[in-house]
Formats: structure tokens, C-alpha cells, sequence
């Protein structure tokens, strides 16, 4: 397939790029740099050092001898978006373009604007460039599982049966979320619904946890093909920051009580479920909605674990709850069921110890560049 991937420079959109690259596909990249300059906005640069896009394309072609299209642009830009799509015509469109922190979104007035009109004008530009210059175009849409809250029901795959006086009807699943990121992709949901239905498009909404990992078989190869592996407070995943927090002997940042429960996933395994759901697309006027991780943590749970393997290599990792900066249960119920992406072949790759130590020894190679400054959150709402 040709598949465009919006935000290929991202933590998750240029290993998608590599690997979907690798298999035979024709892609290419789209971004305007917007994540790197917001954590050098922030003083948050990520723990590697990553090439610019450009070069990355130049370092993967090296590499594999394959070759990966690159426009630097906004998405925010309707006319630079339609000529992308005019140029390149997308079979599928894997779309990762909006601004990724609930910490930033929290910030000020600054940073609530610019991810509301961001994540939202991207995706409205989105569904206008397919609907105009690839009608049968797939799009395949990250959502988050942080968009359904934490409900004192189970959480079902995206849609729910809902009987009521009598009569019953097929609805999206209630979402009731706790930052304005999170609200944005909420947005995001009710607007490819509403246009599904006027103009027949089909997506995949992937309600993804958060993802933890460095190495996929792609970035393996070649220091220079490294994701951008982020550990501060606002732009780090958990797990990701509870390692690089062990790497320097800092006490695991536990928020609050510890007891907030989320799905989920190795790197490796969203680079599966973007391949998954792009080979086996949604029909035309379907939104196809997955719920994307392979397995429930509580924030206690990852901070033991990694304690537990941090020790065994001798780094001495203590755990140390401090002040939760967020609006947020500590101790609720969580049961969300995620069996659509299983049904399409995902073979998950399990959080074991082995995996926490070889991701731990990986971080350990980059100590030096360590800012311990950058660790203790600063955003509170």
C-alpha cells in the first residue's frame, strides 16, 4: 500500500514509518517538528539525541535500501495537507499529528490553546483532504484509552448497548476524561463519527494505552534510527520515566496512593496493531473502534517491578509516593476489554523482567545525558 503517516517524527510515527517501510510498503512521512520544539520550549529534551527527519529518511535508506517520501509542513495547514495528499495519494493515512502530553495541554492558556486547535483543526483537515482527494482512502486514527476515564463500569471496545424505557440503541462508550489533551481526542472520536456517517469514510479509532519501549527491529539497527525517548514530567510515559528515575538512583515517582490503573503496550506491539489494522481495513461508512494495550499495571505494580529488576542489577531503586499534581482517582475500579486486536493477530509482547532489564540497560547507556532536574512534576491542575 502507499500509507502517509502525519507526525512521522514522532515517538510512535517514525518506528511506525520504518516498520511498515520494511515490509514492502510505500510510505511517507509528514511533520512540522512541533513535539521538539515544545520540549525545547519546556527545556525537556528527549534522552537521546534523534537526527532531524530528513536525516533519519537519509539513515533508513542507508540502512535497509529502502526509501521513505518527507514533507515538513503543518497539518494545521489545510492547502499544505490537500497538496500532500494530491501528490502522494494515500491508501492509508496513519494519523499521529496532534500534540501528545496531558501535563502540556495543563499548562497555561498557551499550551490549552495550541492543543485544542491543534489536535483538532489536524483531524478536521484530515477528514476534508480524504474526503476531497482520496475518498476510499483508510484512516487509521490514534485515540486513547485515557478517553474513557476511569468508570465504575467495564469499559467495552469503543461502543456500548444501551437499553432504555423499552427500546435499545448502539452508542459511542460514555467518555468522561481528566485533562484537555484527553478532551481534544474525545473531539477527535465524535468528529470522524459524525463524518462517517454523512460521508461514507472508514476509520480505525485505536484507543491506545500508554506505551512504553525503546527497540523494535528497525531501530536496532543503527543508533540513528533511535525513537524520541522522552523522561521528564510533562512529554515522559510512566514507565519510561520510572526507568530512567531508577538509572540515576532518583525514588520512583509514585502519584498519590498508586493505585491508578491503565492498559498498557510495548513499542513493538503498537508498530503490530497500526500494521494490523491498515492491512484489514474498516469498511466504507464504518468506525471501527480497537482498544489498544496488552496488559493491566497499577502505577504501584510498574514501580515494583522495576524496583524489583532495578535491584537485581544492583541499582538500589527505592519507591517514594509523593503529592498527586492531577485531578484523578487514586483507588477505582478498571476492567476494559480489548479483544479486537487479538482477533486480528496481535501476538503481544509481555512486560517480563527480562524486557524491564534490557530496556533498563539500554537506558543506562545514556545516563551522562540524564537531567534529574527535569524529573519531579511541575504541571499541577
Amino acid at each position: 500500500m502507499r500509507i502517509l503517516i502525519l507526525g512521522g517524527d514522532g515517538y510512535l510515527g517514525w518506528p511506525t514509518a520504518m516498520h511498515l517501510s520494511a515490509r514492502g510498503h510505500d510510505v511517507a512521512v509528514v511533520d512540522n517538528y512541533l513535539r521538539r520544539n515544545m520540549a525545547r520550549e519546556q527545556n525537556v529534551e528527549a534522552l537521546m539525541p534523534n537526527p532531524n527527519l530528513h536525516e533519519r529518511v537519509a539513515a533508513w535508506e542507508e540502512v535497509s535500501g529502502r526509501k521513505i517520501d518527507c514533507f515538513i509542513g503543518d497539518c494545521g495547514d489545510y492547502r499544505f495537507l490537500s497538496g500532500v495528499f494530491q501528490e502522494w495519494h494515500p491508501d492509508t493515512v496513519v494519523h499521529y499529528a496532534e500534540q501528545p502530553s496531558a501535563p502540556y495541554s495543563m499548562i497555561d492558556d498557551v499550551t490549552a490553546r495550541l492543543t485544542l486547535l491543534n489536535n483538532l483543526g489536524a483531524t478536521f483537515n484530515v477528514i476534508w483532504a480524504v474526503h476531497e482527494f482520496a475518498p476510499e482512502c483508510h484512516v487509521v486514527k490514534l485515540g486513547t484509552m485515557g478517553e474513557y476515564g476511569t468508570p465504575n463500569i467495564d469499559i467495552e471496545e469503543g461502543w456500548i448497548e444501551i437499553e432504555h424505557k423499552g427500546r435499545k440503541g448502539r452508542f459511542l462508550y460514555p467518555r468522561q476524561t481528566g485533562s484537555l489533551y484527553h478532551t481534544t481526542k474525545i473531539m477527535d472520536t465524535d468528529m470522524l463519527w459524525f463524518y462517517v456517517r454523512m460521508w461514507g469514510l472508514r476509520v480505525t479509532d485505536l484507543m491506545q494505552g500508554p506505551v512504553y519501549g525503546l527497540m523494535t527491529d528497525e531501530t536496532e539497527q543503527d543508533e540513528r534510527l533511535m525513537p524520541n525517548f522522552h523522561y521528564d514530567d510533562i512529554f515522559g510515559t510512566l514507565l519510561n520515566r520510572f526507568l530512567v528515575q531508577a538509572a540515576v538512583g532518583h525514588p520512583l515517582t509514585v502519584y498519590g496512593k498508586g493505585g491508578q490503573t491503565r492498559g498498557y503496550l510495548n513499542l513493538r506491539d503498537t508498530l503490530a496493531c497500526v500494521e494490523l489494522s491498515a492491512n484489514q481495513p474498516a469498511a466504507s461508512g464504518e468506525l471501527r473502534i480497537f482498544n489498544q494495550f496488552t496488559e493491566l499495571f497499577s502505577v504501584n505494580e510498574l514501580a515494583e517491578k522495576v524496583q524489583r529488576v532495578g535491584n537485581g542489577m544492583g541499582l538500589n531503586v527505592k519507591i517514594k509516593p509523593i503529592e498527586n499534581p492531577r485531578k484523578e482517582p487514586e483507588d477505582h475500579y478498571y476492567n476494559a476489554n480489548y479483544t479486537g486486536l487479538l482477533e486480528l493477530g496481535l501476538e503481544p509482547h509481555f512486560l517480563t523482567d527480562e524486557v524491564l532489564g534490557g530496556m533498563l540497560e539500554e537506558v543506562i547507556r545514556y545516563k551522562e545525558r540524564i537531567d534529574r532536574n527535569k524529573i519531579m512534576p511541575r504541571v499541577r491542575w
